[in-house]
């Protein structure tokens, strides 16, 4: 009886909501060109990303130390680093300068990096800024 009285109603049910209607997406956004670096901007991100980088036994960067003898940059964004370290038996010889270089290539703008080791002239503690030495009690 109950349905009977339902389907004898004469309220209307009413229609469903129209829907909303749909935004416009909006145009898309012309791709801006890539930064282009200078070699002196990539050059200047180089020395301060191996700020960034510590012998383990000793607490300044290695730049500060002066274990950086060049850092090179070309127009087309390639690296390369010259360094050496404290001495060749030093215990992170084979790990930092792999440290170095997945640093550098963190930077914007360069394309390559090339890290190479030597020796000559070898390092010694007049080769630190005056920071490093006032860090490490030389002043």
């Amino acid at each position: 009886m109950v349905f009977s009285r339902l389907f004898k109603s004469k309220k209307s049910i009413p229609a469903p909501a129209a829907e909303p209607p749909k935004k416009e997406d909006p145009p898309p956004v012309a791709a801006q060109p890539a930064r282009i670096f200078s070699p002196d901007e990539i050059k200047q991100a180089v020395i301060e990303i191996l700020g960034t980088v510590y012998d383990p036994e000793i607490p300044v960067n290695i730049y500060e130390m002066g274990l950086v003898y060049d850092v090179d940059v070309d127009q087309s964004g390639k690296v390369v680093v010259r360094m050496t370290l404290t001495s060749p038996g030093c215990p992170v010889a084979a790990s930092m300068p792999v440290e170095v270089e997945s640093k550098v290539l963190m930077i914007p703008g360069v394309a390559d990096a090339k890290i190479i080791l030597v020796w000559d002239p070898p390092w010694e503690p007049s080769m630190m800024s005056e920071v490093a030495k006032l860090q490490l009690g030389f002043l």
